[in-house]
């Protein structure tokens, strides 16, 4: 921290507003600027008090409501941290994870866990329009961000839509990428919900059997052929979804 004059000094010409808010800015604006990263301890409410000459209640307001809003994690007889960034993914878009993650400016690494020619089970080949039994592509994919597991996809394409499906290196293009190409998109459907993840899902993305994950189950169209359907599974404490609606405006 700085040296407490200093730290007054800033306060006092950031105070447009409420105390409270004058520090919660502050400490928004270290965390904003990297000066303190994911999981690094802030100020206790004793330690703003004496620093800022502020109140203990004003301190312990600023602290809980940027608890409230995902900027801090406080635990009890512990201290505040602050908050590692979630990564997001688009809802009702069709879109390539390695380009949302790059847009965060992170690194994105894919390992293939199944890429094979199977035999379409009764409820593949239903929502594919393909024959029970018949041939149906089918890959399974980590995808991590700056080396952390965020994403399970495990996809299944009509063979008819992507005939060289099996031959590309998916560790360097994503299956959305590849079939975007090989057969545009003209529409897609969404099923969202939350479930406790498998026994084989929780050692792919490395979390305990009793971490929540969000999962969509995604079908999508070119013309009038079902190309796909995904199961895409996120670790609830790693990942959001996000949805936008309407025409957004500037006053």
């Amino acid at each position: 921290m700085k040296r407490g004059t200093d730290r007054k000094r800033e306060l006092a010409e950031n105070d447009t507003g409420p105390l409270y808010a004058g520090v919660k800015q502050m400490i928004l604006d270290r965390i904003q600027s990297g000066e303190w990263p994911p999981k690094h301890r802030v100020p206790s409410e004793n330690e703003l008090v004496v620093e800022l000459g502020v109140s203990k209640m004003t301190a312990n307001r600023a602290l809980r409501e940027l608890a409230n809003e995902g900027e801090l994690v406080r635990i009890q007889g512990v201290g505040s941290f602050v908050a590692e960034r979630k990564g997001y993914s688009a809802l009702f878009e069709v879109r390539n994870i390695a380009d949302e993650i790059a847009e965060r400016g992170h690194v994105h690494e894919a390992s293939v866990v199944v890429l094979a020619r199977e035999t379409a089970s009764p409820e593949v080949a239903d929502a594919l329009e393909l024959e029970i039994g018949g041939a149906v592509f089918h890959s399974l994919i980590v995808h991590s961000e700056n080396g952390v597991p965020v994403q399970i996809e495990d996809r299944f394409v009509h063979p008819e839509a992507a005939p060289e499906y099996l031959e590309q290196d998916f560790t360097t293009l994503t299956p959305n990428a590849y079939l975007t190409a090989a057969a545009p998109l003209s529409g897609s459907e969404h099923i969202v919900e939350a479930a406790m993840p498998q026994p084989w899902e929780c050692k792919l993305l490395t979390v305990l059997k009793t971490e929540p994950c969000l999962t969509i189950r995604r079908r999508t169209w070119s013309a009038r052929q079902v190309v796909s359907i995904a199961r895409l599974v996120y670790p609830g404490h790693r990942y959001r979804l996000e949805a936008r609606s309407g025409k957004m405006f500037e006053e």
